[in-house]
């Protein structure tokens, strides 16, 4: 599978397994005209709420900068693409897609340094700092 191409979508429960073990490869995570960045001095933290609500914090020491809580039932399925108005960067989009079937849109976004396959072999540091 090409890294430069669209992938076929995934579901949101591999992609947020996926993610847990990604998360110093976060560069940005989003949903409509809010945009979390991540910052040298920050950590990601993903979890689950009870309710089956899963939630993605940006943290800088012990403060809570901001927080996405994403409505699982919401998400129809994850597309991948690669970055193209940076494409020296490297960066993969993961959109988290939503709405009517034959109407659907992306209610949350993930930009991350790399794409899944990218990830293979350990070529992503574990530790950010």
């Amino acid at each position: 599978m090409s890294s430069t191409t669209q992938t076929a979508p995934l579901t949101f429960d591999t992609f947020w397994r996926w993610l847990a073990d990604h998360r110093n490869c976060v560069v940005r995570v989003g949903a409509g005209d809010t945009v979390l960045f991540d910052h040298e001095l920050a950590h990601w933290e993903f979890f689950e709420e009870p309710d089956n609500r899963a939630v993605v914090q940006l943290i800088v020491g012990k403060a809570l900068m901001g927080e996405l809580v994403i409505e699982r039932s919401d998400v129809l399925f994850v597309q991948v693409q690669p970055d193209v108005e940076d494409p020296g960067r490297g960066y993969f989009i993961f959109d988290c897609i939503g709405g009517p079937r034959d109407d659907s849109y992306p209610l949350y976004h993930f930009v991350l340094s790399h794409s899944m396959e990218g990830a293979a072999g350990g070529q992503h540091a574990m530790l950010k700092h």
